[in-house]
């Protein structure tokens, strides 16, 4: 890891709220929902092998978290309550989605609305 990227210093989720929220030593700090996460996910499952294989992945407003795996020390494995578990959100990526929630998230919802999906089950 470079000296120039950012590190977590702190990673907890409310399950309540379904939202992970990670602290990283640059002082900022994202609130990460779950739904987001999984709709985010890295796998390949979600991402395909390539930007023409990206997959939307409806039915997702209430999923939650059910396990934090630490990979190594570059990573976790969350682990959903719908079964899906693949997928290392590596630090940098995480800190990339809480960067580009807002403009990650509208893109989501059009496609949803453009493939006539839904976020609820």
């Amino acid at each position: 890891m470079s000296t120039s990227s950012p590190w977590p210093l702190d990673l907890s989720y409310n399950r309540t709220d379904r939202i992970l929220r990670v602290r990283f030593d640059d002082g900022v700090a994202f609130n990460l929902p779950a739904e987001y996460l999984r709709v985010e996910s890295p796998s390949a499952e979600v991402k395909g092998h390539g930007a023409a294989e990206r997959k939307t992945v409806p039915g997702k407003k209430w999923v939650a978290i059910q396990a934090i795996e630490p990979v190594g020390q570059y990573a976790v494995r969350l682990i959903f309550d719908d079964g899906h578990d693949t997928g290392l959100y590596a630090w940098s990526y995480l800190y990339e989605l809480g960067q580009q929630h807002a403009n990650r998230w509208a893109e989501y919802e059009s496609r949803l609305s453009r493939l006539g999906l839904r976020r609820d089950p």
